[in-house]
């Protein structure tokens, strides 16, 4: 029977990413969320989680276009400007050239981490803002604070064939470089292997991140077969808060949030054989 997770990422960036967040959760539509710890709207979105102790957490890591948890003299690497590189291509590409020691992700990793932690949540997982763990100068340093934490599971962001052909209305451009990416797959799963943490069979979504309607939606759903899946979803509310923070993904998150709450709770009740989880409850 297939088991699956449903995890909105992003939770904290603000508060209509929050509110759509538990409306989700409340609905059925949602077992997981991963919180950024020094977004905006951390501190509401702990409150939200400690009303819904349904919802699993996990801490959505960040290291490209965001505010980093620690100063600038503790990272300056990774942090060269007090803030995180804002691309996701200069950050791969200096990660390349072993412009920041895995050292410093530890770190800043940890102290992400920690904060939730501090803050009363039981981190269910880690995964990372714009998947960079796919990369293996990312993926190591992130295990080891992992287990520093005590965190005891892990994203696996990479997409299977049947997810990708169900996938519809997804620009070339990003398919080609979703399935480029996944030749990392084989040192990922060692890795993570070797550190001892649970993870899942693969990430459903990721292509249709900005165009996750609820047709997509459907077909991921119907075309899932068995094994450990994880939904990854970007569901929100457009408001003032969103339109001020830097994010390519404004009015998709409605959209999802549409499809997630039309889709998911119906599904659920006409397949009974699915089985729903977050990710503390993986084995």
């Amino acid at each position: 029977m297939p088991l699956l997770i449903l995890n909105a990422d992003d939770f904290g960036l603000t508060e209509g990413v929050n509110r759509s967040v538990v409306e989700l959760e409340e609905a059925g539509a949602l077992t997981s969320a991963t919180l950024m710890a020094t977004a905006e709207g951390f501190t509401a979105a702990v409150a939200e989680a400690a009303s819904h102790p349904r919802l699993g957490v996990g801490c959505h890591v960040v290291l490209v276009d965001g505010r980093p948890a620690l100063s600038r003299d503790e990272i300056p690497a990774l942090a060269v400007s007090g803030e995180f590189r804002p691309t996701l291509g200069t950050f791969v590409r200096d990660l390349m050239r072993g412009n920041i020691p895995e050292r410093e992700i530890e770190t800043e990793a940890v102290a992400q981490i920690r904060r939730l932690q501090s803050a009363g949540i039981h981190v269910t997982h880690v995964d990372t803002h714009k998947h960079t763990h796919m990369f293996v100068r990312v993926l190591r340093p992130l295990l080891r604070a992992a287990r520093v934490c005590g965190v005891g599971a892990i994203r696996n962001p990479f997409e299977p064939d049947w997810a990708l052909s169900a996938t519809v209305n997804a620009p070339q451009s990003r398919l080609w470089q979703v399935r480029l990416l996944r030749a990392r797959r084989r040192a990922f799963l060692r890795l993570v292997r070797e550190a001892g943490l649970a993870t899942t069979d693969g990430a459903i979504g990721v292509l249709a991140t900005g165009t996750l309607e609820s047709k997509t939606l459907k077909g991921l759903l119907t075309a899932m077969p068995e094994g450990t899946w994880e939904l990854v979803c970007h569901p929100g509310y457009v408001d003032a808060s969103l339109n001020e923070v830097r994010t390519r993904l404004r009015e998709s998150r409605a959209i999802e949030h549409t499809a997630m709450l039309g889709v998911v709770p119906e599904y659920v009740r006409a397949h009974p054989e699915l089985r729903l989880a977050h990710f503390g409850q993986l084995k």
